[in-house]
């Protein structure tokens, strides 16, 4: 820029009041997010829903062929299974974590011994990597004498398991470790909205003689709700796009057996990055998880949402 140039801008600038520079400063840092999300955000996800009508290998050229992706992907019996599974997950998932982490949140916040410490050990499972922690569990899951689970059954007599490689004990065997993973950051926020309930309520409905069954189902859960709105919505997202404990814990068979444990986000990586490199085909079901997503968060704050 020439000292003209900056003369003038700096004239101009001295010439802006008070107010217009602080909206200067504004658009200024605004600018930064607003850049990171067109770039990173806005501009891959409108890529990918243009290379849902196209196909691409990563290396040639791009080819427009219509709604093919989306048709071959309506014909394909594995996607079926991959969206029941993926719902399964979710279904399964999202409640049974949330009752867990209520149960555990509504007890912890009553215990004064030790409190931070026993907090911190819900909390450290939601901080430990995935993939150890799918590898762990993976280990317990294994046969006889290396796995703890079955080791634990042959010491009663029970037959041991095949936990990830039945039809019908894989899912929830792969389901398990991602609840345990995520119980600690729901505890913490099942806390906080307790904590935020003022206790001028719960004294009163005391003088009133009302029962602690009747203070949880009419003073806590109402009190809670936009608490475990964000949290239904949040878990289900993330059951939603479970991946990283499937992939890990069924290794040498992804998705387990005949597809069994396989969610979407597993078909989109090994449609992308596997074998052929189908990048369109991967960019069509993508646009198919992310409608998933959209639906079940709308429906979800749709049916949750205050009256």
């Amino acid at each position: 820029m020439s000292p003209t140039a900056r003369t003038g801008l700096s004239a101009h600038w001295h010439r802006l009041s008070i107010r217009q520079k602080q909206v200067v400063w504004a658009w200024a840092f605004l600018a930064v997010p607003i850049v990171f999300y067109i770039v990173v955000r806005f501009y891959p996800t409108g890529n990918a829903f243009v290379l849902s009508f196209q196909e691409w290998n990563l290396l040639g050229s791009r080819e427009w062929v219509g709604f093919e992706n989306y048709v071959d992907l309506w014909n394909d019996p594995v996607f079926w299974i991959v969206f029941v599974n993926t719902f399964e997950y979710l279904i399964i998932g999202t409640p049974i974590s949330l009752v867990i982490s209520f149960f555990v949140a509504y007890h912890l916040d009553k215990v004064r011994f030790m409190h931070g410490t026993i907090r911190a050990l819900y909390f450290l499972p939601f901080m430990t990597s995935a993939v150890a922690m799918a590898w762990v569990w993976r280990w317990f899951y294994q046969p006889v004498p290396i796995g703890v689970f079955n080791n634990f059954l042959a010491q009663f007599g029970i037959p041991q398991i095949e936990f990830l490689q039945s039809t019908s004990i894989a899912l929830p065997a792969v389901l398990a470790p991602a609840v345990w993973a995520g119980l600690g950051f729901q505890v913490i926020i099942f806390m906080a909205g307790l904590r935020a309930i003022p206790p001028t309520y719960y004294e009163a409905a005391r003088v009133d003689g009302v029962s602690n069954w009747t203070m949880l189902w009419e003073i806590t859960l109402p009190l809670l709700k936009p608490t475990i709105v964000f949290l239904v919505v949040f878990s289900s997202i993330g059951f939603l796009r479970i991946f990283d404990h499937v992939f890990n814990m069924t290794t040498n068979n992804p998705g387990g057996p005949l597809n069994s444990t396989k969610p979407l986000v597993l078909m989109i990586y090994e449609t992308a990055f596997g074998g052929r490199s189908q990048m369109g085909a991967a960019a069509a079901q993508t646009v198919v998880l992310f409608v998933i997503l959209l639906i079940v968060s709308l429906v979800q704050l749709r049916i949750l949402r205050d009256r």
